[in-house]
């Protein structure tokens, strides 16, 4: 009877470790990135991360809960106030607070960030501008915008003649 347990447990373990020991520049422990969006809006950014786990882990998070994939999802991130907003086995979602410099008048400048993995498709989106990265590790030279209503309401008016 031990004999048949020891099996099942080294067999699960064999499962479970497996999908992780291949290597990939894409994946983190039993995660497998897809992608990354960022939406940038005032100074926070929103960030939506699309992702895979590998099936033997499903169960455990069932179980145990998702502390350890939002741990290892916030490794990735690399950036150090990202708050969850949600998350599950396919996705999540995180808002980061002050990402980006405020200039004021509306301007904002969302500076370089380094990830700590490779994201094959990274997309960064202000409301001026959309910017799609492939394979990388890295948004790089960071990127400047506008809040347009915070900008209207801060132009100096023309006087209209009567």
């Amino acid at each position: 009877m031990n004999v048949r347990a020891i099996a099942c447990i080294g067999l699960l373990l064999i499962v479970l470790v497996a999908p992780v020991a291949a290597d990939n520049d894409q994946r983190y422990g039993y995660i497998s990135l897809e992608s990354v969006q960022i939406q940038l809006h005032n100074d926070t950014a929103i960030i939506d991360m699309h992702y895979s786990v590998d099936e033997g882990t499903r169960i455990i998070f069932f179980l145990l809960g998702k502390q350890d994939l939002k741990n290892k999802l916030e490794t990735i991130l690399n950036f150090n106030n990202a708050q969850m907003q949600y998350i599950n086995l396919t996705d999540a979602e995180f808002a980061v607070d002050q990402a980006s410099y405020s200039y004021g008048n509306g301007i904002y400048w969302f500076p370089s960030h380094q990830f700590n993995l490779l994201i094959p498709a990274l997309t960064v989106s202000s409301p001026q501008v959309t910017r799609n990265y492939s394979n990388t590790n890295l948004f790089p030279d960071g990127m400047g915008y506008f809040d347009p209503l915070m900008i209207n309401q801060t132009l100096p008016q023309t006087p209209t003649v009567s």
